[in-house]
């Protein structure tokens, strides 16, 4: 006689939705806070005294702890400690930045006793600044933490179940998030008037929203603690059936699968992050357009990534074939690239334009969809969290590099132009270009070891 299998909660459809619900709008709100000052450049600098390079080292201070190893932490307390302790502290992180990011920018930090001893050294970097840069520093582990750890819940809680699916409807959500920010910060700023703007607004508010993503993920932690109880999950909430070992790092990091992933990662996503800083002046320059029209056009790039990515996700839980979508998301970053650098100064048009930013978003909801839900698949579940957590470090050394690399090959390939208004983006556009060349190649090498080894990552995400 055949025993009757206990329904887990994660097997009930309405709360593995609901844990979706609750983990992505703390990630919604993060995304949103990341990129509130982006509109906000020229108002800052009016205000605080920030020139363009206080500006540029604020928005790189995100990066400079997860870099020097703050990731790699955070993937073993995960493992270690679970994903409702990791949560918990990842949005708290988050929050204590966004405070300290908070005062730096307001009326109260101007004149005090702390402006005057932080704008005493290092001077061309205002005082707000540096608080502001320490403030997103602990914002940007926190996130960084928030998102390895989203991606470990979600693999908990849908699997055998729509995994992928769940995957990119979160990270649809955060894109979303993206496009709200750009949207919203400057109509915040500018809430008591044209002539009476301020940055204060748009970091408050979304401070709040951030308060909210933290009870929420708090709630999130009461469904967690009643699944463990009916898995009969050990009291360290994050062990499994053997658990988490310091040695395992060194497992993950001798593991040729693991680099595979983790460079197709950072050369794709080198090729797409970067360049959304460049991509506004880039337009500028060569459809001769002003910013705002310029931002307009590409603004709609995450999205069409968000638009796409569920149903990718859906398509690879029903029939699967991630690595293929892997290749194919690379290939299309690759002709999006070579369209800017050689086809549209040729043909300046905004038609060309939109639509190579329409595929770009399509490229990158062919990737991410595919590559995230593929991680669970090769990583043991013990040390899923560390994997996460130094493929997410490995990209962040590539995301704080590339920027300076593009910066320097823009220089050189516009000697003795001052006016931004007149560089030539062909070289850099190749650049990136050739980023997507070598993630191809890592694509098709990871299709190759997936058919010799069987990896499953052709296979559908639902078990039948």
């Amino acid at each position: 006689m055949t025993e009757k299998v206990k329904q887990l909660l994660s097997d009930k459809a309405w709360a593995r939705w609901a844990v979706l619900v609750l983990v992505a709008l703390m990630m919604f709100f993060a995304y949103m806070f990341v990129d509130l000052m982006s509109p906000l450049q020229e108002l800052i600098q009016n205000q605080r005294g920030w020139s363009p390079d206080a500006f540029g080292y604020y928005a790189g201070a995100e990066y400079i702890l997860n870099v020097f190893g703050f990731l790699v932490v955070a993937g073993i307390i995960l493992d270690k400690m679970g994903v409702r302790f990791t949560g918990v502290l990842s949005g708290s992180l988050m929050l204590v930045g966004a405070c300290i990011k908070l005062y730096a920018v307001s009326d109260m930090f101007v004149g005090s006793g702390l402006d005057t001893w932080l704008s005493s050294w290092w001077v061309e970097l205002p005082g707000s600044a540096k608080l502001a840069a320490f403030g997103f520093m602990i914002f940007g582990c926190g996130c960084e933490m928030a998102g390895i750890t989203v991606s470990k819940t979600l693999a908990k809680w849908f699997d055998g179940h729509e995994m992928a699916l769940a995957m990119g409807l979160e990270m649809a959500l955060a894109r979303v998030g993206v496009f709200a920010i750009f949207s919203i910060s400057p109509r915040l700023a500018a809430w008591n008037g044209a002539d009476q703007q301020t940055v204060v607004i748009p970091v408050a508010f979304c401070t709040a929203l951030l308060l909210i993503g933290l009870i929420c993920y708090i709630v999130f932690t009461f469904f967690d603690a009643k699944l463990d109880k009916q898995t009969g999950a050990a009291a360290s909430e994050g062990a499994s059936e053997e658990e988490f070992k310091f040695s395992d790092v060194g497992i993950i990091l001798r593991s040729k699968l693991f680099w595979v992933i983790a460079l197709l990662c950072v050369l794709y996503y080198s090729a797409i992050f970067p360049f959304q800083r460049y991509a506004t002046n880039m337009l500028q320059c060569v459809l001769g357009m002003d910013a705002t029209s310029a931002a307009d056009i590409f603004r709609w790039f995450p999205i069409g990534a968000a638009a796409l990515t569920p149903f990718l996700g859906f398509y690879l839980d029903k029939y699967g074939k991630g690595a293929t979508m892997l290749m194919y998301g690379a290939i299309l970053m690759i002709l999006c690239h070579l369209t800017f650098a050689l086809l549209l100064p040729l043909y300046p048009s905004k038609l060309l334009a939109y639509a190579a930013i329409v595929i770009l978003g399509i490229s990158f909801s062919l990737v991410p969809a595919s590559l995230w839900p593929s991680v669970p698949r090769v990583m043991d579940k013990r040390y899923l969290g560390s994997a996460y957590s130094l493929i997410f470090w490995v990209q962040n050394v590539g995301l704080c590099l590339v920027p300076i690399i593009i910066g320097k090959v823009i220089k050189w390939s516009n000697p003795g132009i001052e006016d931004p208004m007149q560089y030539n983006y062909t070289s850099p556009m190749l650049v990136f270009a050739s980023f997507g060349v070598l993630a191809l190649f890592f694509g098709v090498y990871l299709k190759y070891l997936n058919k010799k080894n069987n990896y499953g990552l052709e296979d559908p995400g639902i078990r039948k």
